[in-house]
């Protein structure tokens, strides 16, 4: 499956990129990146890092916009860290980047009609300026697969909106007024997806140069949960919406009409229409419920293969810990 990652890097956004780069069921075309959790310059040089680690330099790798359509950016850095990795300050890639990245969201669709997938990691300005510029080009789209929205579950960022969609919500809701097929895997599941002590262990126990990376970006992630909201642990919301891609059997959808607020205390709203109070018809297809634990054990594979039988195990026997009365 041919894939564009449109993406804020970001520590859960580097763990997508990861997990896109280590399947097989995925050729990664090309990356763009767009201002979020961090403004998208300083977006693109984490992009840089994570493919010079895994050494895949190969792939483009495009800045695209970098202000919000609408309202003022405000980035997510007291979450990701001033660095976006976790304030790991990792050196300066050798690997540049292009400017144009929504001038190269629209030849990737000319280049692959009806073959390409767009995985969009962070707030949908990139994509809302390609639909405006080229409303055409977007009928080459085999699917947009967007992390973002909550439905029936609170915001991250307001008691009702994701933060991808509060950052640039007159993009997100644009994208979904003028497209259709949507997959909306929102923090209805992405929320279950949590880096948990257990899993941070296993990975230090596996000492690989990917375990130890992804430990010590998530340190930073794993102190700003237990702060913020006294969970043990980090959600890495993103890399689920790359498995949804190549296993969408991981989670359960049903599709609604959405739309999204732009405006006032409920801006980045997700408004799906369970009752179907608008009539229209549905333009997404909305995550409501995952195996978390079956992704997980995917993800833990996928980034150390070499642990496969280890990880196996551990899945069919989970450690337990003896506490003593």
């Amino acid at each position: 499956m041919k894939v564009l990652l449109d993406t804020d890097p970001g520590i859960d956004d580097s763990l997508a990129i990861m997990l896109a780069l280590r399947s097989p069921e995925l050729e990664v075309v090309g990356i763009t990146t767009v201002s979020g959790n961090v403004p998208a310059d300083q977006g693109a040089r984490n992009a840089a890092r994570i493919l010079e680690y895994l050494g895949r330099e190969e792939i483009p790798l495009y800045k695209g916009e970098d202000k919000p359509r609408v309202v003022e950016l405000v980035t997510a850095q007291d979450t990701h860290g001033q660095d976006g990795l976790g304030e790991t300050y990792l050196p300066e890639p050798k690997l540049g980047y292009k400017e144009g990245g929504v001038d190269f969201i629209l030849s990737s669709l000319y280049e692959y009609p009806g073959d390409l997938t767009i995985i969009a990691l962070g707030p949908l300005t990139n994509i809302a300026a390609a639909l405006e510029r080229d409303k055409e080009a977007f009928r080459n789209l085999k699917r947009l697969i967007v992390m973002g929205g909550a439905a029936k579950v609170h915001g991250n960022c307001s008691p009702v909106a994701e933060y991808n969609f509060w950052a640039d919500p007159h993009a997100a809701d644009y994208v979904f007024q003028n497209l259709s097929d949507i997959v909306m895997v929102g923090l209805d599941v992405t929320r279950q997806i949590v880096l948990t002590p257990n899993y941070r262990e296993l990975l230090r126990q596996f000492d690989t140069p990917i375990a130890r990376l992804v430990n010590k970006i998530t340190r930073f992630y794993v102190d700003f949960h237990w702060k913020q909201e006294r969970t043990l642990g980090c959600v890495i919301n993103d890399p689920l919406a790359v498995a949804v891609a190549f296993a969408p059997d991981l989670v359960q959808t049903r599709p609604y009409y959405v739309q999204v607020e732009t405006e006032g205390r409920s801006r980045g709203q997700s408004l799906v229409d369970f009752a179907g109070f608008y009539r229209r018809p549905p333009n997404a297809h909305v995550c409501l419920t995952v195996d978390a634990q079956r992704f997980m054990h995917l993800f833990l594979k996928r980034l150390c293969p070499e642990f496969t039988e280890d990880i196996d195990r551990y899945f069919a026997e989970p450690a337990t810990i003896s506490v003593p009365v």
